[in-house]
């Protein structure tokens, strides 16, 4: 989408009777000084452990060849604002960011980390919850002047269900936390390929996905997010793993990485049945656009169709008429093939029975589907996607393609911060831009950039917005009945 030409964030702002919620925005960690501030609170370990080099910072110290013979991924390089000092300084200082939202054209934000992102994936136990512990106590500081305007992102680490709980008790109870950035895609050692040396550790993972295969029961999580107001909002990516570890090329890395990261997650806690079993909660998949959430959404209904119990059934190797087939074989003769049939007792394969010694061969027995129409309840109205503003594919979020017509909740979500906006004041204009050129609707644009999130957030909290400058807005909205809005 054009970033020149764009209408500036005052005259977009003055086009709308409703206020602009960012879903997620981004503030960069000083590392020097919130390092020694997450020692005063948690010591040594907490601030050394956040300064410890890992993932890019090592990544960039070395050579293409180097990172070819391990098969390290290029990291991100010039990754922060050079010549916008203005940005730079404001991504830095939330007193900053605060005082330019106007500017911006932002009402309210929901601001995640940057060093932080990487902390829940820190491999020792004592170390990671040590960090994770300090780097939340340090961050809420740094933003409880700003509660009006802005929130901060607690991290929520996820390698055990009694690790995520205890910080979720932690932050909302002590620091007074509204939104958690859970980890996920969490990798694990396999345990038949089990290595000693670090080196071949890193290639014998498998990533747990939390929905299923876990060896952990993560209901407990669910259950404690509901209790205390706090929606799941995942924010891993997958840059690095799998065919994204290009030694010399970032943008091929980082290309679709987030996307993969949620779809993986999505799919998982949909087909484990967490979305039947807490019907109350809401999930929340950022940065990867909804482009994949609209066609996850048509691929879970397009399998059931094939693969529920029902449809299975018809696909049963004892339900094969063997007779009519080598009937057919001989008619036309294919007389070898009839051999081969003969010899295998009339089935075309011979491990046509076996299931993998499956029980339950209904991929979506823990969903328990009745109809189609239950997708509408078990993925479209619990999940959302956070979507930067430039994504076209933002479109498809409204548009008339989905199963049943249905609008996937699409929020907006500046990701100010980071080095795909080059200047703070474009986002807004850009993802305006829909309705520019007729993609989108002014209603869906308001869903976009106000109604979704405060769906998100305010449905699970009922008090989330109480004491911001959208909440008059904010309470009028949730106290209309919820429509699953149909695309034109």
């Amino acid at each position: 989408m054009s970033g020149n030409g764009h209408l500036s964030p005052a005259q977009v702002h003055a086009k709308l009777k409703h206020p602009i919620v960012d879903g997620d925005g981004h503030w960069v960690e000083f590392p020097p000084v919130f390092a020694e501030k997450m020692r005063k609170v948690g010591g040594d370990k907490a601030a050394d452990g956040f300064l410890a080099p890992r993932g890019a910072g090592e990544g960039l110290k070395m050579t293409p060849a180097e990172r070819t013979e391990r098969r390290i991924a290029q990291p991100n390089f010039w990754n922060r604002q050079g010549e916008n000092t203005l940005d730079r300084a404001t991504a830095m200082m939330p007193k900053l960011l605060y005082e330019r939202l106007d500017e911006i054209g932002t009402d309210f934000a929901v601001i995640y980390p940057t060093a932080g992102l990487g902390l829940p994936r820190i491999k020792d136990d004592e170390t990671r919850r040590t960090v994770i512990r300090a780097y939340n106590i340090v961050s809420a500081e740094y933003f409880r002047d700003f509660s009006d305007r802005m929130t901060p992102a607690a991290i929520i680490p996820m390698q055990t269900p009694d690790e995520a709980i205890a910080e979720l008790e932690f932050v909302t109870k002590q620091l007074g936390s509204k939104v958690g950035m859970f980890g996920s895609n969490l990798p694990r050692p396999v345990p038949s390929a089990a290595a000693e040396d670090p080196e071949s550790r890193r290639f014998t993972v498998w990533y747990d996905v939390l929905g299923i295969d876990s060896p952990y029961d993560y209901d407990p999580v669910w259950q404690k997010c509901i209790e205390l107001g706090i929606p799941p909002t995942f924010h891993s990516g997958s840059s690095s793993q799998g065919l994204r570890l290009s030694p010399t090329n970032f943008v091929y890395n980082h290309i679709g990485h987030f996307a993969a990261a949620g779809h993986a997650v999505a799919k998982a806690i949909f087909l484990g049945g967490v979305t039947r079993r807490f019907p109350q909660l809401n999930f929340a998949f950022l940065e990867g656009g909804v482009g994949w959430g609209c066609q996850l959404f048509g691929d879970l209904i397009e399998h059931w169709e094939r693969r529920n119990a029902k449809a299975l059934e018809r696909m049963n190797p004892a339900r094969l008429d063997r007779r009519l087939l080598m009937d057919l074989v001989v008619k036309y003769g294919y007389d070898d093939m009839a051999e081969a049939l003969r010899a295998r007792d009339g089935y075309p394969n011979p491990e046509a029975h076996l299931t993998g010694g499956r029980d339950q061969l209904d991929d979506f027995a823990a969903c328990t589907i009745t109809r189609k129409e239950d997708f509408i309840d078990l993925y479209a109205k619990p999940y959302y996607f956070g979507c930067e503003a430039d994504d076209r594919m933002n479109a498809t979020a409204f548009g008339g393609g989905n199963p049943f017509g249905v609008k996937l909740n699409a929020i907006y979500s500046s990701d100010i911060g980071h080095f795909d906006v080059i200047d703070m004041r474009d986002p807004l204009p850009e993802a305006y831009e829909l309705v520019e050129h007729g993609l989108i609707s002014g209603d869906d644009f308001r869903d976009f950039t106000f109604a979704n999130a405060v769906r998100l957030w305010g449905t699970q909290n009922p008090n989330f917005f109480e004491g911001t400058v959208v909440a008059k807005e904010a309470a009028e909205l949730l106290a209309q009945p919820t429509v699953r809005a149909a695309a034109e």
